[in-house]
């Protein structure tokens, strides 16, 4: 993997000046590959080599006038070239340029992106061997379920994570592709030896076939990636916010020393980060939209997706990793407030053993049906009355006939909850240590 800092920023990616230049590396490989095929006079080469260049003020002064990027940019080059600038872009079309170019971009991209998904399993990792017997009650619905770790909360997290740098490879090799084919597909002034020559001096591998462009599944694929990675940090933002709830308070995410919650109200200690990184989810899931719609054009090439892509994919990976680093920081300084976890699940009056109480009395050869009634009866009292649930269980004559109190006592036990987390930590590969 290239390091990130031998590459331009994300949004460097996505400038002008950027995509000019990968342009301009373009046709100058293809004039290389035109040259050994005897086409293009050395001499003619040397200059262009030496002298092409552009000026990205120009190329927009003439595009207002002719109305196309590519001719522009082609236009300003022979200003700088001259003569020899006839053998530049010598059978190509527009498509040639920009598609191998957008897939090299968007390689430079995915490397961003895949250094940020490493960052952040080894953040979840840490956060989960660190957490791994941190009791918490887990809550399915909203309403309290049986205890968990907050270790296995990252652990899940940490799993997903994994999933998506998978899903990112396996988008960056299919867009990994480029075409120097021609204007539908048949290198009728070409030849597949210029296509050769260029992707592999890119790293790209030549599309087997394409029309006059490279065709639009494969971005589709990629964008609902970045779709897909950004709906996992959604989730886990959410999850945080959820538990960041004053009644709840479990987690909380950075509040520096001198940051303001809102104009009226000095208390407020607000989770706008993960706000922020729900909110813009929304948008990259919402690009991945466009681009499936980019699929289908007309016969072996329309522009209507063009306008689209100009705007959903420098905006995708932007976001993308803009958010990704968010959710990172908020991961590295999250505040946990254990306290607050057991105090939680206290306030359930013990409620969340009723399953363990339902087995055990199937155990001593109840029907499943009339153990289930005598549980449920005795823990819709513990909801309307408030009660423990612990002390209605013991004081109920029919399940006493069953099971004595010390088997009842052997029942109410916390740790019982958490006797597999080991099994799964290891099944991930996640050290295993006592906290």
């Amino acid at each position: 993997m290239i390091s990130r800092y031998a590459l331009p920023q994300m949004r460097e990616i996505w400038q002008e000046e950027e995509k000019f230049s990968l342009w301009l590396k373009l046709e100058i490989l293809a004039c290389e590959a035109w040259a050994k095929l005897g086409r293009i006079p050395p001499q003619a080469l040397d200059t262009i080599k030496k002298k092409a260049n552009f000026d990205v003020k120009r190329i927009k002064e003439l595009e207002d006038e002719v109305k196309h990027d590519v001719i522009a940019f082609l236009t300003n080059v022979a200003e700088y070239v001259g003569p020899a600038s006839r053998y530049i872009h010598l059978g190509l079309t527009s498509s040639d340029l920009l598609d191998t170019t957008l897939a090299l971009q968007m390689k430079m991209a995915s490397q961003i992106i895949l250094e940020n998904l490493d960052k952040l399993i080894e953040i979840l990792k840490e956060k989960a061997a660190q957490n791994k017997n941190t009791l918490m009650m887990g809550r399915t619905h909203g309403v309290h379920a049986e205890p968990i770790s907050l270790g296995l909360k990252f652990a899940l997290w940490y799993e997903e994570t994994k999933r998506n740098k998978e899903r990112m490879i396996q988008a960056d090799k299919n867009i990994s592709y480029g075409k120097l084919s021609g204007a539908v597909g048949t290198y009728a002034n070409l030849d597949p030896f210029v296509e050769e020559y260029v992707c592999e001096k890119l790293n790209l591998t030549p599309c087997p076939v394409s029309s006059q462009i490279i065709q639009r599944d494969r971005h589709a694929q990629y964008l609902s990636t970045l779709a897909i990675i950004a709906s996992s940090l959604d989730k886990f933002a959410l999850q945080i916010r959820l538990l960041q709830r004053t009644e709840t308070r479990e987690l909380e995410e950075p509040f520096s020393h001198k940051q303001k919650g809102s104009s009226a109200m000095p208390h407020k200690r607000n989770p706008i980060i993960c706000e922020r990184i729900c909110g813009l989810a929304r948008l990259i899931r919402s690009n991945s939209q466009a681009a499936l719609e980019n699929i289908a054009l007309w016969e072996e090439r329309d522009i209507s997706h063009s306008s689209v892509e100009r705007v959903i994919i420098p905006d995708s990976t932007i976001l993308l990793d803009y958010i990704m680093d968010k959710f990172a920081r908020v991961l590295q300084n999250v505040a946990i407030y254990p306290e607050n976890m057991r105090r939680n699940i206290d306030r359930a009056g013990e409620i969340f053993f009723s399953q363990r109480l339902l087995l055990e009395l199937v155990e001593k050869g109840l029907s499943r049906e009339d153990a289930y009634r005598l549980v449920q009866e005795e823990a819709m009292k513990c909801w309307q009355e408030n009660a423990d649930f612990k002390h209605l269980v013991k004081h109920n004559p029919e399940i006493g006939k069953y099971l004595k109190e010390k088997e009842l006592d052997s029942i109410f036990d916390f740790q019982y909850y958490l006797r597999w987390i080991d099994h799964i930590f290891q099944r991930l590969g996640i050290p295993v240590r006592s906290s």
